[in-house]
């Protein structure tokens, strides 16, 4: 009976203890709340079993310690009771079986389709992540930014070209890798409006810690004016994807739905992208794909890495020393090319070789090496 009042009483104690701690970030999907009410569900059926077990280990140790004199003495040969022994090992099988059920059936739940959802594709490459909405009033929108409607249900289609990566939004209480060569699906429906993270939980190189994203959860009508302002078929934000890693749904694929049509050729003329685009690429390569922000600090592009040089600081000087200028060339652009795709040619004092990766001549895209020349010669104070 004393084991049995202190189990009773210790339940009531921690039931609603447990329940009251916020586990969870803000709930701001359907998903999520059915997420959260599973856990709940769990700690509920799982609290008096670690309560009775806990205060039964702790009565025995006290009840059933050895007492002075009793050092050497053994304890009587006892018998189990099987009737006890067939009770507590059906209950909790029956338990389990029955929490593994509600589980399937949560998770079903999530994975259904719903009517009427949007197709939202998720590109994932080292380290950012990119949005594309396929067939948005007769044209593909692209975006480094998530923009949702409120309450209308998502399945978003992930792809990597490059390793496994993995796409959460805390506050969705969903995730799922990207995995190269398949496209994987996620479902969602967003509930809460507000600004949420979108984050990488695989660890995918250098860069890892800086593939985030921001997602944004607006109203219907501001999601469609949001839409409509956006260019049809821009070129990718994070730079043409390679064209070995070409996959439908791929924004910049050749073969992707979402790939832009090309726009029509003027005699003697080739059409440039503007300084302000060019600069917005590069800078998306810097802080993400290329993973440069990491290691350097550049106040143009937000970035403050302590692992290699700060190239606020040396970029221009480096680059002007003499012993540079012999191995990487005088002009800066020329310099800052071979420091990307050569960069142990010449190794900045202070620093040595094994460092910096030294194959951006194969992970980088000429024309995103070259964004990322024309952007860095530009801030190089």
């Amino acid at each position: 009976m004393q084991v049995v009042v202190i189990a009773v009483i210790g339940t009531a104690i921690l039931i609603p203890l447990a329940l009251i701690v916020p586990w969870f970030p803000t709930n701001a999907s359907r998903q999520a709340g059915n997420v959260h009410t599973l856990y709940h569900v769990l700690l509920i059926a799982t609290v008096p079993i670690f309560v009775i077990v806990e205060t039964i280990v702790v009565y025995s140790v006290w009840k059933f310690r050895m007492r002075p004199g009793e050092e050497l003495k053994d304890g009587p040969p006892i018998h189990g009771n099987t009737r006890l022994e067939v009770v507590w090992t059906a209950l909790p099988a029956l338990l389990i079986i029955g929490m593994c059920a509600y589980a399937y059936t949560v998770l079903r739940s999530n994975e259904d389709s719903k009517k009427g959802e949007m197709t939202v594709n998720v590109t994932a490459r080292q380290f950012a992540f990119e949005y594309s909405y396929p067939n948005q009033d007769g044209k593909t929108v692209v975006s480094s930014a998530l923009y949702l409607p409120n309450d209308r249900p998502v399945v978003f289609k992930l792809r990597s070209l490059d390793v496994i990566h993995s796409f959460f939004v805390p506050e969705f209480s969903e995730k799922l890798d990207a995995v190269p060569g398949i496209t994987t699906t996620l479902r969602v429906t967003p509930t809460r409006l507000g600004t949420y993270p979108v984050e990488c939980t695989e660890l995918c190189g250098a860069g890892h810690s800086l593939m985030r994203s921001t997602a944004y959860v607006v109203s219907p009508a501001k999601f469609q004016s949001w839409l409509a302002a956006q260019p049809a078929n821009a070129p990718p934000p994070i730079g043409t994807p390679s064209p070995k890693a070409v996959q439908p749904g791929v924004p910049g694929s050749p073969s992707g739905s979402s790939a832009a049509p090309a726009p029509p050729a003027t005699a003697g003329t080739t059409p440039a992208p503007s300084s302000t685009a060019t600069a917005a690429a590069a800078k998306a390569v810097f802080t993400g794909i290329g993973g440069c922000g990491a290691c350097h600090t550049l106040a143009a592009a937000g970035t403050s890495g302590t692992i290699g040089p700060n190239l606020d600081v040396r970029l221009r000087t480096d680059c002007a020393s003499a012993a540079s200028k012999a191995v990487r060339g005088a002009a800066l652009d020329e310099c800052i090319r071979t420091a990307i795709v050569s960069p142990y040619k010449f190794i900045p004092s202070g620093y040595s070789a094994g460092i910096m990766p030294a194959n951006f001549a194969q992970r980088l895209t000429p024309t995103q090496i070259q964004s990322l020349v024309t952007f860095l010669a530009s801030v190089a104070k």
